[in-house]
């Protein structure tokens, strides 16, 4: 089944298929994707990487590459992409305009996953090459259709278990495993790699700051109700410490799939009280550790969320019944915009100041993706001008890249 072009949903906005070769893909929700002035958007392809003018969608190939590779993500500074030629484990930036290309280095073993907003370091997690284990093996093979890990377990009758199911267990044993780590950092001009922290907790989910080059976020990774999976670091402190972003209050809580705000005053995350019954958007104030909390039903859960540049709108790309949620009806592409509880009556709480700000999503469904395999996540975030939705789906058979329009048309 071939994808249309262009079409109009049911719910009155506009799609359009912004890829050309099936298999394209566009980047996890929360690795940048647009280019500093943010004129454009860069997927990856079965032949290369990509660029498309947002103004036109207009696409045009930046560079071929005949090799297995991995797109990165687009540097805030510069009009660069980022790249990794995985069977070489060398790093390399193009030039989006000039189409230049540079070798940084070699990686050394190691899962680059983010760079800083002045493009002085990129910052990625290792496995001690030392350390040996049976579970390890287990997170070494990946489906080529979907590029997640392969998670399969059986039940104690020999009876499979679900994808869900078996995840939960595998990410379990891999979380007990205490697999000694290393978090790292490297020059993007010289490619000399510097070690900055150790651990045996899973690391994963690196972010940097988009406005402060020396605020790295990252997670511990683990079943969410096992770990307390948001922290940070400094890299200008002369003590590198992590920093616990969330904490739990109730059994069952868990916290995850974070994103920092564009302004980097902000750092978001999905909050369930406890797990698969009660669904918030939680936000984090780094500056003062002022909170908010912005309640939705189990419907409009998202697998991951994103917020717009000016933090007036957000978004969530769904779930289907399988995932936490256990949603009947939630595999949509949403909208959401962020409404506050008033004080009754203008009456405050004492210490309402140092106290949770509550509100809720009033949400609209830009697009059906119940036809979607959401093993492929559609990673939705919005365009820097908060005109269009840019997420990835298999929902007319080949996986493409997608754009929709926040307004709606008519019908």
């Amino acid at each position: 089944m071939s994808s249309p072009v262009e079409w109009i949903e049911p719910s009155g906005y506009r799609v359009v298929r912004l890829s050309e070769e099936p298999g394209s893909s566009s980047l996890y929700f929360n690795f940048n994707a647009y280019t500093p002035e943010g004129d454009y958007v860069v997927i990856s392809t079965p032949s290369g990487i990509s660029k498309i003018q947002l103004s036109t969608f207009k696409l045009s190939q930046v560079i071929p590459i005949p090799e297995p590779f991995s797109f990165l993500f687009v540097g805030k500074k510069h009009r660069r992409a980022y790249y990794r030629l995985n069977e070489a484990k060398t790093l390399h930036w193009v030039d989006l305009d000039t189409l230049e290309t540079r070798l940084i280095g070699k990686e050394s073993l190691g899962d680059i996953q983010t760079i800083n907003c002045d493009e002085t370091y990129l910052a990625g997690v290792e496995v001690d090459p030392t350390y040996k284990s049976d579970i390890l093996d287990l997170f070494s093979k990946r489906d080529p259709k979907t590029d997640q890990f392969v998670y399969e377990a059986n039940w104690p009758d020999g009876t499979p278990m679900t994808y869900a199911d078996a995840k939960e267990v595998r990410l379990s044993q891999r979380l007990e495993a205490r697999v000694p780590m290393v978090l790292f950092l490297v020059d993007v001009e010289t490619g000399q790699r510097k070690d900055i922290y150790k651990a045996t907790d899973w690391l994963n989910h690196l972010l940097f700051s988009p406005t402060d080059p020396n605020l790295l976020m990252f997670c511990h990774e683990g079943p969410w109700h096992q770990v307390d999976r948001l922290w940070t670091l400094r890299l200008d402190e002369s003590s590198i410490a992590p920093h616990k972003i969330h904490e739990r209050r109730m059994n069952m809580e868990i916290a995850g799939h974070e994103w920092f705000s564009h302004d980097g005053e902000t750092i978001w995350y999905d909050l369930q009280t406890p797990r698969g019954e009660d669904f918030w958007v939680a936000g984090y104030e780094i500056r003062t550790g002022k909170r908010t909390h912005y309640h939705l039903n189990r419907n409009e859960w998202s697998v991951h969320f994103s917020s717009s540049t000016d933090n007036s709108l957000f978004c969530g790309d769904g779930g289907d019944p399988e995932m936490v949620a256990h949603a009947e009806d939630g595999a949509y592409l949403y909208l959401f915009t962020p409404k506050s509880i008033p004080d009754v009556a203008g009456l405050k709480s004492p210490d309402s100041a140092n106290l949770i700000v509550p509100g809720y999503f009033e949400s609209k469904k830009l697009v059906d993706l119940k036809n979607s395999d959401y093993r492929l996540e559609p990673n939705a975030n919005f365009t820097p001008d908060g005109k269009y939705l840019i997420f990835r789906s298999n929902l007319h058979g080949d996986l493409h890249v997608y754009a929709v329009e926040v307004e709606p048309r008519d019908k």
